[in-house]
């Protein structure tokens, strides 16, 4: 592990939608500055992931100065989103989790709605500190989490993808690899470990922040949705199922919880402290 180092930082500002890849990035409690505090909800209040509309994949979100988003994507034209005010706020639900989210304008609605030929709305979160707890099973009190599934961050290490696109290659659909790190969605991706170094982490350090390693990361059929198509396949579910189950989940990564505050940069030192 000497020689492990942050090879690449990925930010979602909104969730399911393409994301940006910054050479540094703030560490707040909750997750990297920016990431998944905008959303997605049906009608229902339910949050819209790739789960049920892979066409999100080839929405680009980008970060504007404030905090707000350029939306963008095949066969539409750009719009510009601001923050909302935090008043009005509404009640999504987030994988069974209640969640207050506030309600962006009617123009990214009926963008975000034309864009999928469904009906959907565009909500911010204006406080994770306030908003979402961590999974208490694997969490300590006051954690929260903003739009991620679960955590604040996801760890994957390149020496992993490419032990698994290996398997995959030996497999019976092996047309469909190797497979790209964006089918996983990390946050941090880290170079310089051997292949799944990962499983064996308690607490590690990417320069000057400090995060526990809170549980291996379940994977779903998202996994299996070309980033760059939105075509999906078998792979990597067919050999995660094979190679990596652990009870009744097919792990790749895992799930962080900053034990501090500071700035990731590509190419600090990562570092294994339990």
């Amino acid at each position: 592990m000497g020689n492990a180092q942050l090879h690449s930082i990925h930010v979602h500002p909104v969730k399911a939608f393409r994301g940006e890849s910054p050479r540094d990035a703030v560490v707040e409690p909750w997750g990297l500055a920016g990431d998944r505090r905008w959303a997605l909800i049906d009608d229902g209040g339910k949050v819209v992931t790739q789960r049920q509309q892979p066409r999100l994949a080839l929405a680009a979100a980008e970060l504007m100065p404030g905090g707000g988003l350029r939306l963008s994507g095949p066969g539409r034209e750009p719009i510009d989103v601001t923050v909302p005010a935090p008043a009005g706020a509404t009640v999504l639900d987030i994988f069974g989790d209640k969640v207050e989210g506030v309600l962006a304008d009617d123009a990214a609605h009926a963008w975000c709605s034309a864009y999928l030929g469904t009906d959907v709305r565009l909500v911010h979160m204006d406080d994770p500190a306030t908003c979402r707890p961590v999974d208490p099973d694997f969490a300590r009190p006051g954690e929260t989490v903003s739009f991620a599934d679960g955590y604040p961050l996801l760890v994957t290490t390149l020496a992993s993808l490419d032990a698994l696109n290996s398997l995959i290659a030996q497999g019976d659909h092996a047309h469909e690899g190797p497979l790209p790190m964006n089918r996983f969605r990390p946050n941090v991706v880290v170079s310089g470990t051997d292949p799944w170094a990962e499983d064996d982490w308690s607490r590690i350090a990417i320069g000057e922040v400090s995060f526990r390693v809170a549980k291996m990361c379940g994977r779903c059929v998202v996994t299996t949705t070309d980033q760059s198509s939105a075509e999906r396949g078998k792979e990597p579910l067919r050999t995660l199922g094979r190679h990596r189950r652990v009870g009744n989940q097919l792990i790749f990564g895992q799930n962080l919880v900053p034990e501090s505050r500071g700035t990731l940069r590509v190419g600090d030192p990562v570092t294994v402290l339990e």
